[in-house]
């Protein structure tokens, strides 16, 4: 048998996969992983036909199609009052994911160092070791996960290269402030960290508050990339299409990377996108839209014993199951899944030391009828 030295020697299935085949097994109601349940808009689905129909079914640019990159220029001036230069500054990717990973290969080296906040997305950590780095870990402590800025500054070293934020952050829920983001320029300005800013979720914020995005402050835009996605934003996650915002010097290094590892994404979905973004309803509707799923939720498990903690932002709610069980969050998410019928997400993989805080992840972005079914059998327990 070939010999070989694996990359990611401690790398196996994430725990996404793991649940979903386990839920396909048992039939049960899928509340885990982060996908709707529900199919994306009609308009926009009958724009990729008509692209589709048109042939634009070539090579796009490099960088992506201009008419998207400039339609995404103007939604970020119209959100956060930043003028982005389409030409140099936007670069639409395969995904958010796809983005992420480009950038941690762009700018991080070995013997590098990168502080991720936890509990953190899945992906960042094997990015980071993937480029020979290591990935220093600052966790958030619940019910609140609230960032202490001085502990925050205490990680900084000579090698720290990169800083990763997510906000609003998968899996808790949680949004930086304001007070957050000054607190972040201040600590890096004048340094060498580059910001990662992963903003997914920009549009699923809830309880009138706005998106914190690294685009409002010029000082820390200055150093930083920031990350987005049309699946996570208009329901079509199997698109895998995305982009990066950064300033031209920091773009200009992440397109090296880019044009090899993807080169372009598929022309007629961003033509697709690029049509619909002309009418600001299309993402400004998202934040009500997906807040009053929070709060059906919330209502149809009031009778549970799984303990509600705040959403303020994403597609997800954590619950505190510490009065019905005293089992670790893995076996807990089994348990669920076999006895009760609903997949929910444990939290303790999105923390490297697999923290126990008897808290799971449910995905409030089903349809009604789903969230009733899976809030009467989750409130038998």
């Amino acid at each position: 048998m070939i010999q070989f030295q694996s990359k990611l020697p401690s790398g196996g299935k994430t725990i996404f996969s793991v649940i979903s085949a386990l839920a396909k097994e048992h039939n049960a109601i899928n509340l885990g992983q982060g996908f709707p349940n529900f199919d994306g808009p009609n308009e926009l689905k009958e724009l990729v036909k008509k692209y589709l129909d048109a042939g634009k079914n070539q090579y796009a640019p490099m960088p992506g199609i201009i008419e998207l990159r400039q339609a995404l220029a103007n939604k970020a001036h119209y959100l956060y009052g930043k003028n982005i230069n389409p030409d140099n500054e936007i670069t639409i990717t395969a995904g958010a994911t796809q983005a992420i990973f480009t950038i941690i290969s762009a700018f991080v080296h070995s013997e590098d160092e990168v502080i991720i906040i936890e509990p953190a997305y899945d992906s960042y950590r094997p990015s980071i070791e993937l480029t020979g780095a290591s990935a220093i870990p600052y966790e958030l402590e619940g019910p609140e996960y609230i960032i202490d800025w001085e502990i925050m500054q205490s990680l900084v070293t000579a090698k720290t290269r990169m800083i990763i934020i997510n906000t609003p952050q998968n899996p808790i829920g949680k949004t930086l402030k304001e007070e957050d983001m000054l607190k972040l320029q201040s600590l890096v300005t004048g340094s060498n960290i580059i910001v990662l800013s992963d903003e997914v979720y920009e549009h699923l914020v809830f309880d009138g508050k706005k998106h914190e995005s690294v685009l409002r402050y010029p000082e820390l835009y200055d150093q930083s990339l920031a990350v987005y996605s049309f699946g996570k934003t208009f329901h079509s996650t199997g698109w895998k299409v995305g982009y990066c915002i950064a300033p031209h010097h920091l773009m200009k290094e992440f397109r090296k990377i880019h044009q090899w590892n993807v080169f372009s994404v598929n022309s007629f979905v961003q033509y697709a996108l690029a049509d619909f973004l002309t009418r600001k309803e299309h993402y400004l509707e998202l934040s009500s839209f997906f807040e009053k799923k929070r709060d059906f939720l919330t209502y149809a498990m009031g009778s549970s014993k799984l303990k509600a903690l705040s959403s303020e932002g994403t597609y997800f709610q954590l619950y505190d199951y510490s009065e019905i069980s005293d089992k670790n969050d893995i076996d807990f998410a089994r348990e669920l899944i076999t006895s009760t019928g609903v997949a929910a997400i444990p939290v303790s993989p999105f923390y490297a030391s697999q923290r126990q805080d008897k808290v799971i992840r449910l995905c409030f972005a089903k349809t009604e009828e789903t969230l009733s079914k899976a809030a009467e059998k989750l409130s038998r327990l």
